[in-house]
């Protein structure tokens, strides 16, 4: 936590939180964002698959990623987004990280399913997860662009991805609004380009 001292009440303590997500959002390098969603763009427009990873709160965000990039960028447009969460199939995780290790659930299907050309989104709070690292250098190994959406200092991903979407902000909370925000930021953006002007002053996003 970045505060030195308890809070006596929700109420003090939420003008704090939004304080610092305030800060947060006002870090944000909005050429980093500029470049993740012209890869993205690029890879939907060729026909290649985007792959997403997270643990806890950050997987949670893949499957929301999921949603927003398979069917929300298709409303009112013609992409077709192939879209993969690695963090969706519980039935995989867990038989990969009982019979190898936790540390490969996500490189292990990668390492199955991804090709050069294909792009990956990693989010990752602390930027040193384990099975998140091992799944940016297997992408960096082998053709596959990365996107590391990352907090804190931004630990062993952030090197390792090709853009590094940095939230300076010690406090996971904060962090993963602010990933969540730029996650809906890359699809609403990609979704509003392919439309049809007339469409956009009324479309729903």
């Amino acid at each position: 936590m970045p505060w030195t001292r308890p809070f006596d009440d929700a109420g003090e303590y939420g003008v704090a939180y939004l304080d610092l997500l305030r800060r947060g959002a006002n870090a944000l390098d909005a050429r980093a964002i500029a470049r993740a969603g012209a890869i993205l763009d690029e890879v939907i427009h060729q026909g290649r698959s985007i792959f997403v990873c997270g643990n806890g709160g950050s997987a949670a965000i893949s499957n929301h990623l999921h949603c927003d990039f398979l069917k929300g960028i298709q409303t009112d447009t013609a992409l077709r987004p192939r879209v993969i969460s690695l963090s969706a199939s519980i039935e995989t995780i867990t038989a990969i990280a009982n019979d190898i290790a936790y540390s490969e659930v996500f490189a292990y299907p990668l390492r199955t399913l991804a090709c050069r050309g294909d792009a990956l989104i990693t989010i990752s709070a602390s930027g040193n997860s384990e099975n998140v690292v091992r799944a940016a250098r297997w992408a960096r190994e082998n053709g596959v662009r990365t996107i590391a959406l990352t907090g804190f200092s931004g630990g062993r991903t952030g090197p390792l991805a090709d853009v590094n979407i940095h939230i300076p902000v010690d406090n996971y909370g904060v962090v993963e609004d602010l990933h969540q925000s730029v996650m809906h930021i890359l699809a609403q953006f990609l979704r509003q380009k392919h439309m049809e002007t007339s469409q956009i002053p009324v479309a729903v996003f």
